[in-house]
């Protein structure tokens, strides 16, 4: 777009319908001079400028409802982890649908037994026990594998129980009670056979 300060110079021009002479105003447009067929197809471009539609917005795309579990998960890939002395055999949950499953119409839990949830970064954790009949204790764990907070989840409660860190990468479900009697507590750091859960499940690759 040119500057709309500066000015528009038109030379003088001569145009001759009827053999009068005539002078072209400055700074305005003028048909004369023009032959019919331009004057024709001026008008035409002007009369379909002024009849195009305006441009309509998109329509907002509805956003995909996901389903909700209807059933249990079949058991996952487990792996030998270490909470100080005490010793436990957790499947993993590294998916979201699995994540969002759970425990989730489950009938019961070894006592030896957990579910360890790995999410892919830190966040502000929150569980609750939708379809979940057996009483659980959960622990939020760092992304250095420190238990950060213990908290029990009892059976079909849809509370959601949120952490008091947005620090949270791993979350262990285990039997009620099982941290107490096991003597764990906040600050124990979990391990497996690999090393550190970093260690285990983002490890670089070279």
């Amino acid at each position: 777009m040119k500057n709309p300060s500066k000015k528009l110079r038109h030379k003088e021009q001569d145009s001759k319908p009827f053999g009068i002479k005539l002078k072209r105003p400055s700074g305005c447009f003028s048909l004369a001079g023009m032959s019919w067929l331009r004057i024709l197809g001026l008008a035409l471009v002007i009369g379909f400028a002024g009849c195009e539609k305006p441009v309509e917005a998109p329509t907002p795309i509805a956003p995909v409802a996901i389903s909700e579990p209807t059933e249990a998960l079949p058991p996952l890939p487990t792996i030998k982890i270490w909470l100080g002395a005490a010793e436990l055999r957790a499947e993993l949950a590294t998916h979201w649908r699995q994540q969002q499953t759970g425990m989730m119409f489950r009938t019961n839990l070894a006592e030896d037994a957990g579910m360890l949830f790995v999410f892919s970064q830190p966040h502000q954790a929150a569980f609750y026990m939708k379809n979940t009949t057996v009483p659980l204790s959960a622990a939020y764990v760092d992304p250095d594998g420190v238990i950060l907070e213990i908290h029990d989840l009892h059976p079909l409660n849809t509370n959601s129980v949120y952490a008091a860190s947005d620090r949270v990468q791993y979350v262990l479900e285990t039997n009620q009670g099982w941290f107490k009697r096991n003597q764990v507590s906040v600050g124990t750091i979990i391990r497996t056979e690999q090393g550190s859960l970093q260690e285990t499940f983002f490890r670089r690759r070279n």
